[in-house]
């Protein structure tokens, strides 16, 4: 396979067609034209209170005025840390101050016992999920995270999709299965949902009722159950990949209706139109590739952002060329999820490495 020097990165030019691996010299050499993001860690960000304490960092979601909402798992902290947990979900503004904190058990809902992903539709509503599975050692109720919540910014309950436990496999329409993440695509009011851990597929809903509309999986086939608390690694890979996903991890819908998967343990990102007919993809074998996604903030939403590697890889959206990587001095690495603000800034939650906000600092 060819290897080429772009912007201090050793790439591999792969084709992004649904045929195969192939050299792709000119689309590469085009890319290496464009300007990259350049980034710096903002060691100050965020401000903790002294007796406030969160768990594994999970996800962020991002509103309207750029606050930043963060989703951890307080059960993940030990002894005294324990006691001074915050609630699961936690507002932090650009700045990094606490501005509030709500979450978990109440009545009317069924609270995710591992949490996982957080967005904020254009509604200013709260979704938000979990991967728990029975064997996965966590402190919680042993059971399947299997269900999305719709919530105020307030904390209110609005909407509950899919039932604990409920999950009949891939082709229940009324039941997720361990959910990664969620986004709402305006134009249509849909909630596209990456499910995630325990199934394989694409799933697409009606975002105020929760009524289901279609779904789709790797290549846009039907997915095939493969249900499996433990998360299986593939030892190697193949032109061009398997037919069923492998940790839908996380999902992006452009602004021009174009939706992007990050299948992780495949490490690709597969591309599709609303409907779910498969355009193409982009794989990288050589590192850990497709731990996350994310767009920039222009209107064109040039660049996707997506984790792997030692840091972020910049991807141009459009040609699906990658065109250089995110790795500032002091980066925690890919992140579990990320997101980006309207100002351009990076942020990455790390689980078990924390936290950090990258300052978009322009391009070069």
């Amino acid at each position: 396979m060819k290897r080429i020097l772009l912007n201090g990165v050793v790439l591999s030019a792969l084709a992004i067609v649904a045929g195969g691996w192939l050299a792709q010299a000119d689309s590469v050499q085009a890319a290496a034209a464009m300007k990259v993001p350049v980034f710096e860690v903002d060691k100050t960000w965020p401000k903790l209170p002294a007796n406030m304490k969160v768990g594994d960092a999970s996800s962020f979601a991002i509103d309207a005025q750029d606050n930043v909402w963060l989703i951890h798992r307080p059960h993940t902290l030990k002894g005294d840390a324990q006691k001074m947990a915050a609630k699961p979900v936690v507002v932090f503004s650009p700045a990094g101050d606490v501005l509030k904190q709500w979450g978990g058990e109440g009545q009317g809902y069924e609270w995710p016992q591992r949490e996982h992903g957080i967005f904020i539709d254009y509604q200013g509503n709260v979704w938000l999920g979990g991967n728990n599975c029975p064997g996965n050692g966590a402190p919680t109720k042993p059971v399947n995270d299997d269900q999305l919540l719709k919530f105020s910014q307030d904390g209110r309950f609005l909407l509950q999709i899919g039932k604990v436990n409920g999950s009949k496999g891939n082709s229940d329409t009324a039941n997720l299965h361990r959910p990664a993440d969620a986004q709402v695509y305006q134009p249509t009011n849909e909630l596209f949902v990456a499910d995630g851990y325990g199934n394989d597929r694409v799933i697409v809903f009606d975002a105020n009722t929760g009524a289901y509309k279609r779904m789709w999986g790797a290549f846009g086939k039907a997915a095939k159950d493969e249900d499996s608390c433990e998360v299986a690694t593939p030892k190697t890979f193949a032109s061009p990949g398997p037919d069923n996903f492998n940790v839908v991890h996380a999902i992006r819908v452009s602004k021009d209706g174009t939706v992007y998967v990050a299948d992780r343990e495949n490490r690709r990102v597969q591309v599709f139109d609303m409907q779910g007919k498969y355009i193409n993809q982009i794989i990288r074998t050589d590192v850990l590739f497709a731990r996350n996604l994310a767009f920039s903030p222009d209107p064109e939403q040039q660049y996707l952002y997506v984790g792997g590697g030692k840091g972020v890889f910049v991807v141009d959206r459009k040609s699906l060329a990658i065109i250089g990587s995110v790795e500032p001095a002091g980066i925690v690495g890919p992140g579990h999820q990320i997101n980006v603000d309207s100002k351009g800034n990076l942020y990455i939650a790390a689980t078990g490495m924390g936290m950090q906000k990258l300052t978009y600092k322009g391009t070069r």
